[in-house]
């Protein structure tokens, strides 16, 4: 019979963790049609505030890493998973919108400390760091399929502000979870002063290592389909597959629970047989399943393309990896926060731009040079190694 460890304990606590800060960004998206109403606001102007708080989540991967190593992993964690816990609460009694748009951006400011402090304490547990990761990663995908329908079902019955809560109600018993079962961690540096890492040229030379640049701009490609696709893959569906709003709904839960269930696998491949063939073949998958989704019509092709995208836009469990194996053990901190701002941010920016293009040219252009994107990871994967870069 074996026995539980204390690494799984951590591995279950920071997985919660990341399912928690993660409700609390997904709980606001269900109730947009009702905060517009009752503040008097554009989709617009929501847009632009959802898009502050995306912007917020990656900035602070950065200062996140800095602080973990001034501090520890353990109790920057639980800054952001009190930080989501009371920032939910803060948007649920706004009484004016500039206060919510606020309270979005400071949301996914505190949201964002946890998961590459995370990481980091992960591939400090860990020696088989993709699987890890793997199971990690499902936090996300796990509370895109739970959190949407349990805030609408509150949202109708008793308000967009009780809905929004949800996500402190979440946070609160995962909060006192970690704090009682994860040990203080040893910070990595706890006598230099964060400001004092804040200069411009070791960040450049950390970004500009060939073996950090080049997954970074991979990251930042595939990031930007990630994003597209969270944001609009119900409305492509309704608008270019003329799907009705509630088998979207259907099909936009699943994508989640392929991605959460597939997630393990995907870290596991990287683990055993390479971090850039998992990658590669995780291009492989999402591009044929968004040339099925663009081009192919019937409930087959559709079930299919789901499971393809959803397995292969688990990529994070195969490319991720490869910073923490090229990072030493005291740049994992703030290298790997620095490295999640950089790709992040940039990726971010994968929503507004699949809009416009979609608004130019339809949803059907804008999803196939989604799946293009991916086939020019691929290509950069294949040279790479065909050449032998070494990058």
């Amino acid at each position: 019979m074996m026995r539980w460890r204390y690494s799984e304990t951590v591995l279950a606590l920071c997985t919660l963790a990341f399912f928690a800060t993660m409700v609390g960004r997904l709980a606001i998206s269900p109730v947009v049609p009702m905060v517009t109403d009752e503040f008097g606001v554009s989709n617009s102007v929501i847009g632009i505030a959802l898009t502050g708080m995306w912007m917020a989540y990656f900035l602070s991967q950065f200062p996140s890493g800095l602080l973990a190593d001034r501090h520890g992993e353990r109790i920057v964690i639980l800054v952001a998973v009190g930080g989501t816990a009371a920032t939910s609460v803060f948007l649920a009694v706004a009484p004016l919108f500039t206060v919510f748009l606020l309270g979005t951006i400071l949301l996914g400011a505190v949201a964002g400390l946890h998961y590459s402090v995370a990481t980091t304490l992960l591939a400090r547990t860990y020696d088989e760091i993709g699987t890890a990761i793997g199971v990690h990663n499902s936090g996300g995908p796990l509370a895109g399929l739970i959190a949407p329908p349990i805030v609408a079902w509150i949202a109708v019955r008793y308000g967009w502000r009780p809905a929004i809560a949800i996500g402190a109600a979440i946070a609160i018993p995962v909060f006192f979870l970690f704090a009682w079962r994860v040990r203080p961690t040893e910070p990595q540096r706890p006598d230099e002063p964060v400001a004092d890492r804040l200069e411009l040229a070791p960040l450049v030379e950390l970004l500009s290592r060939p073996k950090i640049a080049f997954p970074v701009v991979l990251a930042i490609l595939a990031a930007f389909v990630w994003q597209a696709t969270s944001s609009f893959l119900p409305t492509f569906l309704i608008e270019h597959r003329e799907q009705s709003p509630e088998l979207a709904g259907v099909v936009f839960a699943g994508y989640f629970v392929v991605q959460a269930i597939t997630q393990v696998g995907v870290g596991a491949v990287s683990d055993r047989y390479g971090r850039d063939l998992a990658t590669a073949g995780c291009m492989v998958l999402a591009s044929t399943g968004f040339a099925l989704l663009v081009g192919v019509s019937g409930p087959l092709a559709l079930a299919v393309a789901v499971v393809l995208v959803g397995t292969g836009l688990g990529w994070g469990a195969a490319l991720l990896p490869r910073f923490m194996d090229v990072l030493s053990d005291e740049e994992r901190g703030a290298g790997f926060g620095l490295v999640r701002t950089a790709y992040g941010f940039v990726g971010a920016l994968g929503s507004v731009c699949t809009g416009i293009l979609a608004d130019l040219f339809g949803w059907g252009v804008s999803f196939a040079v989604l799946g293009a994107l991916l086939v020019v990871v691929f290509g950069a994967l294949a040279v790479n190694w065909a050449l032998s870069l070494g990058y």
